[in-house]
């Protein structure tokens, strides 16, 4: 995370919005010569109403506490929707002098009961996408949703999940600026430092992904997978916080296709063995990266 590391996040994100807005999105004439994508500096300071030297210095992080009216204005230009304003916004928001000792993801004793007897594909995951439990119709969906796992990882790094995923594309550009938006100005985080870090590395799409500094949320919604061997499921996804852990299930709609082949798929899941109580200790504290 270079760009939060330098400690001016306010700065790199302006910069990122900026050079995805064309001209003529913005009302402007393209004019000749354009040494960069986007929008010049001095464009946006004229829409929005400063001076060059003052953008200039926010771009630059110079000036890291700009008014509320001030990112308002910086805020139309691109267009921003509701959840990159809000995150525009808390990115100039005063931090917290001494930052606050994050607690180690932990699933509650009743999440694991609760897994047991979903008789649909649900699972635990913390912050960063790692799968901290699960129940065996979790697994009967994708072996990438056993506890240790990491959601984005495997997403980006494992063949399998490209063939799963109807819309991988998207499901990786979603998936990225979720993270993003989970993060936050949490830039210091030890287990964010280590995912971002490794997949920087390893994955030309996070790369480029992560560089254009999208943000959004990952709430409920749809999908379709192909699953190796019932085939293509339509399935709808619900995330529940519970504590400081998310709750996700996925689910068909009643007496369709998806439905039936659910049912197929539980009795793979009755051949996975149950998990101890030693098990649930282990797989409610933070997994490491592979």
């Amino acid at each position: 995370m270079k760009d939060e590391g330098s400690g001016n996040q306010l700065g790199s994100y302006l910069r990122a919005r900026r050079e995805l807005v064309s001209p003529a999105q913005a009302g402007l004439p393209p004019g000749g010569n354009r040494r960069v994508p986007g929008l010049r500096r001095e464009e946006v300071a004229l829409l929005a109403g400063l001076s060059p030297d003052y953008y200039l210095r926010l771009e630059r992080g110079r000036d890291k506490k700009p008014s509320p009216q001030v990112l308002e204005s910086l805020a139309r230009i691109p267009q921003l929707d509701d959840v990159e304003r809000t995150y525009l916004l808390g990115l100039a928001a005063a931090r917290p002098s001494a930052p606050r000792r994050k607690r180690p993801e932990h699933v509650p004793a009743r999440v694991h009961e609760l897994l047991a007897h979903l008789q649909i594909p649900a699972f635990v995951e913390g912050r960063a996408f790692d799968v901290l439990a699960s129940n065996p119709m979790a697994v009967a969906l994708s072996p990438r949703l056993r506890p240790g796992q990491n959601r984005l990882r495997s997403l980006l790094l494992d063949p399998e999940e490209r063939a799963f995923h109807q819309d991988w594309t998207k499901a990786t550009a979603d998936f990225v600026a979720a993270l993003r938006t989970t993060i936050g100005d949490d830039t210091d985080n030890v287990r964010f430092v280590e995912l971002v870090g490794e997949l920087a590395l390893s994955s030309q799409r996070f790369r480029t992904l992560w560089a254009r500094h999208d943000v959004r949320t990952l709430d409920g919604g749809t999908t379709t997978v192909h699953h190796p061997v019932v085939g293509e499921l339509h399935l709808h996804r619900d995330k529940l916080p519970v504590d400081d852990v998310i709750l996700v299930v996925y689910y068909p709609d009643k007496d369709s296709d998806s439905e039936e082949k659910l049912r197929l798929l539980a009795s793979l899941a009755h051949t996975e063995p149950a998990r101890t109580a030693h098990d649930r200790t282990a797989h409610s504290r933070r997994p490491k990266t592979p």
